[in-house]
């Protein structure tokens, strides 16, 4: 285990002297235009390439546009991982869950089924589909901004009725949130979470980003999965699925980087959700997100009622996910660098208690330690300025249930 910590800690300075001689390379690039690469510089750029993009079975398309490469199942990025080499995964993996599953035939949206690929198809079972990098992606990607920073107070009041946290959620300057979250209490066991978010696509511009989340966290610890429009991470503008994690000092997009192992060969990390956003006052759509631990310590990514399996983040990634999280949180977050305004929010307006209308998460859920699925009827909320949340007991049709209204329109919508 030693030995492979060691490994494990090689290969974190191979990130960051990889991501620093980027960062010297490609530096010229924020400001567009004004040089073109050199001999070295289109070199390293190829190097990396090369690392990224593993050989395919086949390459296939999107309706979008998009080229995904189809990866054999072990070849694929997560396994260059130091602490995954001695794996014993494979494509038919399946969650050792706990779970007991809750039963609920109401549904406020319209979930996806349709599938996103050409005539072409998809790829065959035993690869994933990743898509391909560019050189022009890996010169946007260093842009990236640094993740979203968020700091909750340790100290915990057992004798407020509330059971509410002292402290507070600790947003920085550039990242904003309307988020509603379980009251932080360090003795918290949570074995995963779920959400059904609407489906939206705020305006964004340059490196702005705007999203729908669900965060799963302990520590330094986090897996995170939702919606969301980032230019800089996807090169569009496009609404598209994501899933996100930090171990320690690693943070990764989707299979940017070794670590999540996808089992899915028809559901792209990344994917676009173009067919399915949301229209106020009309038809919803909704995106169903899971996250569980199974019984092996793994972290699993599920989607849909169903709970499609995509893929999962290894236990052995993680120290304080090891175990059982601390921290849940459902919501929205934008990112604008300093000195730009924020962009829109959810359905970029400001709810107004009419869920045919609001941007919202619900079906909010948590599994305990047991791995029984509990509805969430009590939150915490925090809300950023210019944006809204609350999270109330809402009509939608003939029932009442609980929903987290989030948005609005930001600063600007031009920027």
């Amino acid at each position: 285990m030693s030995l492979k910590r060691n490994e494990f800690r090689m290969y974190q300075r191979t990130i960051h002297k990889t991501l620093l001689i980027l960062y010297f390379l490609l530096s010229y690039n924020r400001v567009e235009g004004q040089k073109k690469l050199s001999k070295l510089e289109d070199v390293e750029l190829e190097k990396q390439l090369k690392i990224l993009n593993k050989p395919a079975v086949k390459t296939v398309k999107t309706k979008y546009g998009d080229t995904y490469d189809c990866i054999d199942f072990y070849k694929q990025r997560a396994f260059d991982h130091p602490l995954l080499k001695d794996h014993n995964f494979h494509p038919k993996m399946k969650p050792t869950l706990s779970r007991i599953k809750k039963d609920s035939t109401f549904s406020s949206t319209t979930n996806r089924s349709s599938t996103i690929w050409s005539k072409d198809g998809g790829c065959p079972f035993g690869t994933i589909p990743v898509k391909r990098i560019t050189k022009d992606d890996l010169i946007r990607l260093n842009r990236m901004p640094p993740p979203e920073d968020v700091t909750f107070d340790n100290e915990y009041d057992v004798s407020n009725n509330n059971s509410r946290p002292n402290g507070r959620y600790i947003s920085s300057q550039v990242y904003k949130v309307a988020i509603t979250q379980i009251s932080y209490n360090p003795n918290n066991k949570f074995a995963g979470a779920g959400m059904d978010t609407t489906v939206y696509n705020p305006q964004v511009n340059g490196q702005q980003h705007s999203g729908s989340r669900l965060k799963i966290h302990k520590g330094s610890d986090i897996v995170q999965a939702g919606w969301r429009v980032d230019p800089t991470l996807y090169g569009d503008t496009n609404t598209r699925l994501f899933i996100h994690f930090q171990a320690g000092e690693i943070r990764c997009f989707n299979t940017l980087c070794p670590g999540f192992v996808q089992v899915n060969h028809d559901i792209p990390l990344d994917n676009s959700l173009n067919d399915t956003i949301s229209v106020r006052g009309g038809k919803l759509w909704g995106l169903v997100v899971h996250i569980e631990r199974d019984l092996s310590g793994n972290w699993w990514f599920l989607l849909r009622k169903d709970f499609t399996r995509i893929g999962f983040w290894p236990q052995s990634l993680f120290t304080d996910l090891k175990s059982f999280a601390t921290n849940v949180d459902w919501g929205g977050v934008v990112y604008s660098p300093s000195g730009v305004p924020k962009p829109p929010m959810g359905s970029s307006y400001f709810p107004i208690e009419n869920t045919s209308y609001d941007s919202y998460c619900t079906d909010l859920a948590i599994v305990n330690e047991k791995g029984k699925t509990i509805e969430v009827d009590t939150t915490v909320t925090h809300t950023d300025n210019p944006y809204r949340g609350e999270f109330k007991l809402l009509s939608r049709g003939t029932q009442n249930k609980y929903f987290f209204i989030y948005g609005g329109p930001g600063e600007s919508t031009h920027v």
